[in-house]
């Protein structure tokens, strides 16, 4: 253990109309790492928020109890239907996992690609690809730094704004300055994530046309606090 800390936070906004997230966000803590999955399901409402659920639970559970990764994946591949319509998975996920506040362990399958912000730059990290079950998956290890901010994400954050604001919606470029932006004035996790999602709902018109989600873990030096109790 070192003097490092995971200030995270994390939000939804659920699809206009909509009564249920399709999106979910796992975390779990065990005795020397923290499991973030944001999971999203395919299209909106009921099935894709069961589905979202569904997976976030089993990989942040299996990982947490000592599974090999390999082993989540495949489970998670092979429990999951695929649409045969569109020819893509009822569900997609993000896995981060921080290790001993050491190094970070990062899984993406068919989400939007972590963010890494470091010294307040983008830093595009090295990616692994695996295949399993033929799908892709990309896998990445990194030692991690102090005030390094991962910003993870669901697609409906890169929808914002289609036809509205932007063209093609609120690319990565975008959601990157946005965040290196409101990182200088140094706001914590749960800050940068509401930050986030107000600047995605505004885009949508304040009716989001996708379920979003988006979570976000900052490295920060750990800082001690002395607490005095004693009779009123």
């Amino acid at each position: 253990m070192n003097d490092l800390f995971l200030d995270f936070g994390y939000k939804s906004l659920t699809k206009y109309n909509e009564t249920l997230c399709g999106d979910h966000i796992e975390h779990i803590h065990n005795e020397n790492s923290e499991i973030f999955v944001l999971a999203d399901g395919l299209g909106s409402g009921v099935k894709a928020s069961i589905l979202a659920t569904l997976t976030s639970k089993i990989i942040s559970t299996m990982m947490a109890h000592g599974m090999e990764i390999t082993d989540c994946i495949e489970t998670v591949a092979k429990t999951l239907p695929t649409c045969k319509t569109r020819d893509l998975a009822y569900s997609t996920f993000t896995m981060i996992r921080f290790v001993e506040n050491d190094e970070v362990e990062i899984i993406q399958y068919d989400n939007p690609s972590v963010i890494l912000i470091r010294n307040n730059e983008y830093y595009d990290f090295y990616k692994t690809e695996m295949l399993f079950e033929e799908r892709r998956v990309f896998h990445s290890r990194i030692k991690i730094q102090v005030n390094d901010l991962f910003v993870a994400f669901s697609d409906g954050c890169l929808y914002a704004g289609v036809g509205n604001e932007f063209n093609f919606g609120w690319q990565k470029e975008n959601i990157i300055n946005f965040v290196k932006e409101y990182n200088k004035f140094g706001y914590n996790a749960k800050t940068l994530v509401k930050l986030l999602l107000d600047k995605c709902d505004e885009l949508y018109g304040y009716k989001p046309g996708d379920d979003c989600s988006s979570l976000i873990v900052k490295v920060i030096e750990r800082q001690q606090v002395n607490l005095l109790i004693g009779p009123p």
